[in-house]
């Protein structure tokens, strides 16, 4: 090659050309850097005719700098990233951004510096000197994990480090990860289980492309599974993605697949730190890496060999980015599978409609695990309607619920209450002049945090101390919170059981896979009696004393304009009800509801799935709405209001007029404000036959907007705020 086209990872420059040195050795896929006027950019040789651009005459062309040593991404990514590009209408230089996410990885070769004893003893010996030494017996590691293991401060192991008893290694960064091993422990499978498993097997041995959906009952043992199609990926020697929806469940799954592998999984989510992502990010590039486990992010990692991917818990919103590029990392996952020509396994207990639809036409194959692992049963469920049944005022939790949380604990039993709404309090106002405490940065009521001791924004992360008095009439002590968060419940259950042992479980408390393993290990240890919750406990938790799953306010996800708010409220309570009666005690659900006729909480009452997902489908079909239509969002926001509204009427102004699009809009999105900006959105519907991205790309390439504006687009929208 002596001329190239790279894709520069920086969106506004576009696809540049250079020159190829002699004795440069470039093929499509190099990671190269390359001369930009005084500075130098990272860039990726891309196929040629594949990226626009004019012709530059070879005479004007600079040389590239270097090839950085890594291995070139492969074809099936490049394509990958290019259909991402195109359907999420995002650009490509964005889109290859987060498979060059790992700025660290592309240096060369480096080292670090771990710890471990030494053998010497301190001058003076302390409680915790002592219980360090004995607990790092034959450990190495960094201060900080050192001190995770031992369970003392670093300050106590610096002191150590200082007088020699701890001693400094150097370490290669990039060493290799422990080796998983495909029949360390073989496991038990119902005959369900290893029917569905031996199809996945069949699946990796073939090396196609094969979409699976798993649609197994809580409990039904869906990761026990889909480990026997990893194990056989392992024993081709290739490599496997498991992605899960939130990091707090990480720690719960590295344990159960050290347990069945005998070593954990790569692990990658924003909570690593740079060296541990540029050691999983050269692994995984190298094909050292056997399984990684991670977020939605790990998808677009570069794959030496890929075999099989997993989505467990595919039903999941948070599988949606809802900044940058706006993906869905379910949907991707069959892209890239099929790019790769190899299976991927969607797993849930409560699948997206969508992805039924795919399996009722055939372009997934569906398996089924009707019943759960063990000859456990699923729980009752009943309703508490609080029109009948009313909590005492300042109260939420209604008499049968309180009832059956007095006889759950009195058997030494686990009780779970859901309530999907973080804080204590979500509004909070002055009783003296009716003063509304609200985010300045954003169209949203400040939400009361008592264990933080702080008022917050769930949107833009604004804290701020709740105030002696009202900012607006002066009045002291005058501060009111209304309406229930999981803190408020807490509150509750403690002033009505006193020596219950209570925990509030919310991405809040359980921020990082050690709080969450910890918590993990309390709730099995029998040292937590009742977990209050958020969404968070809803998915992948075992807990065999966890008898009774008490649900707040199942109404509460119905409110508002999601398009998708009874399939969620549904998913979500059934996910959450899923977590009773795991165990070989049975199971007893309570869902507190003002609407108990309402079609959604009416089939969780009467287990009946299946017709909920037949009429929820043909109001979707009705309406136009996915899987039988399109949604796409256009956003337009400044921090200037009058400038966002006209550019919307503008953009508004110039709408195509086409009879399979349907454009809604201009109007203020739901959230008017959000972090310091004002936003208008357009709604678009379209038939599955239009060219949609084609029509969104020229309608907002033939604007000019002001420096000012953003503009935002979301094909197959999740967020309607």
């Amino acid at each position: 090659m002596n001329r190239v086209r790279l894709l520069v990872l920086n969106a506004a420059l576009g696809p540049l050309d250079y020159s190829v040195p002699e004795g440069m050795a470039v093929e499509p896929g190099s990671v190269v850097v390359a001369p930009l006027g005084p500075r130098t950019v990272t860039g990726i040789v891309w196929d040629e005719g594949r990226l626009p651009g004019t012709e530059v005459d070879a005479s004007k062309l600079r040389p590239l700098r270097e090839v950085i040593p890594v291995p070139p991404l492969s074809a099936p990514l490049r394509r990958l990233i290019e259909w991402t590009a195109d359907y999420y209408c995002a650009a490509l230089a964005s889109v290859a951004r987060m498979v060059l996410s790992s700025g660290g990885a592309l240096g060369g070769p480096t080292t670090m510096t771990e710890y471990r004893l030494s053998g010497g003893l301190p001058e003076r010996m302390t409680p915790q000197r002592l219980a360090a030494i004995e607990a790092l017996d034959g450990e190495q590691g960094t201060i900080r994990e050192l001190a995770g293991i031992a369970g003392v401060s670093e300050g106590v192991l610096r002191g150590l480090v200082n007088q020699g008893v701890i001693e400094p290694v150097t370490v290669a960064i990039d060493r290799p990860y422990p080796i998983a091993d495909p029949d360390y422990d073989q496991p038990d499978l119902s005959p369900d289980q290893q029917s569905v498993a031996d199809v996945l097997v069949q699946a990796v041995k073939a090396r196609e492309f094969a979409p699976f959906l798993i649609d197994g009952v809580t409990g039904s043992g869906k990761t026990e599974t889909y480990f026997e199609p990893v194990a056989q990926a392992l024993r081709m020697g290739r490599q496997v993605l498991v992605l899960l929806p939130e990091i707090a469940l990480t720690e719960n799954f590295l344990s159960r697949f050290e347990d069945r592998f005998g070593a954990a999984p790569v692990q990658w989510h924003s909570s690593l730190r740079s060296t541990e992502r540029r050691r999983a990010w050269r692994a995984i590039s190298e094909g050292s890496a056997q399984v990684v486990v991670g977020a939605r992010s790990a998808l677009f990692l570069p794959y030496a060999d890929l075999g099989l991917i997993v989505v467990d818990e595919a039903h999941e919103i948070s599988f949606k980015q809802d900044d940058g590029v706006r993906y869905n990392a379910r949907d991707v996952s069959v892209m890239r599978a099929r790019f790769e020509r190899l299976p991927v396994v969607l797993a849930s207990a409560t699948p997206a409609l969508e992805s039924l639809h795919m399996a009722s036409t055939g372009t997934y194959t569906k398996l089924d695990l009707p019943s759960r692992f063990g000859g456990a049963q699923l729980p009752d469920i009943k309703l508490v309607d609080l029109t009948q049944e009313k909590p005492p005022s300042g109260r939420w939790l209604a008499a049968p619920l309180i009832a059956g949380i007095e006889a759950r604990l009195e058997a030494g039993e686990q009780v779970l209450l859901f309530l999907n709404r973080r804080g204590y309090a979500p509004l909070t106002l002055c009783r003296n002049c009716g003063h509304r405490f609200k985010c300045p940065n954003c169209s949203a009521w400040l939400v009361e945090h008592r264990l933080s001791a702080r008022l917050a924004c769930h949107h833009c992360g604004l804290e701020t101390k709740p105030p002696d008095a009202c900012p607006e009439c002066g009045e002291g002590d005058c501060l009111v919170a209304c309406g229930p968060g999981v803190e408020r419940i807490a509150d509750e259950v403690s002033a009505l059981f006193p020596d219950a042992r209570v925990a509030v479980a919310t991405s809040d408390t359980l921020g990082s896979p050690e709080r969450a393993a910890q918590f993990i290990a309390q709730v099995r240890e029998g040292a937590i009696d009742v977990i209050v919750g958020t969404q968070l406990v809803t998915k992948g938790f075992h807990f065999p004393e966890l008898t009774l799953v008490g649900v707040v306010d199942a109404d509460l996800g119905l409110e508002g304009g999601d398009l998708r708010a009874a399939e969620r409220t549904y998913s979500q309570v059934a996910q959450v009800a899923g977590r009773a009666g795991r165990g070989e005690k049975p199971g007893e659900v309570l869902i507190q509801t003002r609407h108990p006729e309402a079609p959604v909480i009416a089939a969780l009452a009467n287990g009946d799935r299946d017709a909920f997902y037949a009429a929820e489908t043909e109001a979707r079909r009705d309406a136009g709405a996915p899987p039988f239509g399109r949604w796409a969002a256009i956003i337009i926001s400044s921090e200037d209001e009058r400038e966002a509204r006209e550019a919307a009427v503008r953009l508004g102004d110039t709408r195509p007029h086409l009879p399979d699009i349907h454009i809604l809009g201009p109007a203020p999105a739901p959230l008017a404000l959000l972090r310091g900006r004002y936003r208008y959105r357009f709604l678009v519907n379209a038939r599955r036959s239009a060219n949609l991205q084609d029509t969104l790309r020229e309608w907002l390439d033939r604007q000019q907007f002001p420096p000012g504006v953003r503009v935002g687009v979301d094909v197959d929208p999740y967020s309607f705020v």
